[in-house]
């Protein structure tokens, strides 16, 4: 849309055209969202338009956009769901659409109050599927490590009982500095998670012994301020390499596509929580506010979480 010739392929009258262009070097710069982003909006205004065009069996131009019912907008995502567009996929277009119906209200004046009233297509709840506790202790461990340097399959081990161990997202555990090392004795850490938010998680004796058999075999010597595991070349660590070690650790332990890093996460709380019951104590351990939008969790005292934590914990009793 950014050019005459992509302008020619969405079918709209000029004045709906030109606004588009404005719109697209809007958000492309001032807003500087992502390219993938851009041509996915591309994508589903230019959908969108093709629509309206059938709808009311002209292209449509800026006032026609304005005049939309909330009736249309359905019908628009029906035609969609026809022709195969997931919850996930129409969603994300109507981001795009309503992006470009902010930008019409603003810049040339019309009513969108059709687009706000219009209702996000509900999102199906999808989780990693949890991996069995036995399964999750050998993906944990060194010696099932695919790398062959004794360091690395090390650290990979050590990064992979954090996310099972303590239930960490993997950039959480890959943003642990080397100064914030659990080693031998110390039994909780501090967690940065989303949006800045510090819990205390519990750290098993089995989790520590990992990363310190790490430590001792790691070539780098880092500052307290660096990061806790680093790459071969000592630099940070790449979320990727540990999403790789997992991918070859599916298929030598016979695991299923959705064993991730992520997965190990899920599976410790999933353990957790079928041990104890626990939920309020689990979504404490996770960082969620709530595991659902609707309820806010109330926190759980840091002793309480220890205790319950190595209570039910299948790491705990090893």
């Amino acid at each position: 849309m950014a050019t005459t010739a992509d302008s020619i392929l969405v079918p709209a009258a000029p004045d709906l055209l030109r606004a588009i262009a404005r719109w697209r070097d809007h958000i492309g710069g001032e807003r500087r969202l992502a390219a993938k982003t851009l041509e996915a909006y591309d994508r589903d205004v230019m959908q969108f338009c093709r629509f309206v065009t059938m709808h009311i069996g002209a292209p449509p131009g800026v006032q026609d956009i304005g005049a939309l019912r909330t009736a249309d907008l359905r019908s628009f995502l029906a035609a969609r769901r026809e022709d195969g567009a997931g919850a996930r996929t129409l969603a994300r277009g109507l981001a795009g659409i309503r992006s470009l119906m902010r930008f019409l209200e603003r810049e040339e004046g019309i009513n969108g109050a059709a687009f706000r009233a219009l209702r996000t297509p509900r999102q199906p709840k999808t989780l990693p599927k949890p991996i069995t506790p036995d399964l999750a202790l050998r993906v944990t461990t060194a010696a099932e490590q695919p790398a062959t340097t004794p360091w690395i399959a090390a650290r990979d081990a050590a990064v992979l009982a954090l996310l099972y161990g303590s239930g960490l997202r993997i950039s959480e555990a890959l943003g642990i500095s080397r100064g914030e090392a659990p080693m031998r004795g110390v039994e909780s850490l501090r967690v940065r998670g989303k949006g800045g938010k510090v819990r205390l998680v519990p750290v098993l004796p089995a989790v520590s012994r990992g990363i310190e058999a790490y430590l001792k075999l790691c070539p780098y010597r880092v500052g307290p301020d660096g990061p806790l595991f680093v790459g071969a070349r000592g630099g940070p660590l790449s979320p990727r390499i540990i999403q790789k070690a997992m991918e070859t650790l599916r298929s030598a332990l016979g695991l299923p596509d959705t064993a991730t890093p992520h997965a190990l996460r899920h599976s410790f709380a999933t353990h957790l929580l079928s041990a104890s019951g626990d939920l309020r104590t689990v979504q404490e351990l996770l960082g969620h506010a709530s595991l659902s939008t609707t309820q806010v969790y109330t926190a759980v005292d840091a002793a309480g979480l220890i205790a319950a934590y190595d209570r039910a914990h299948p790491r705990a009793r090893s």
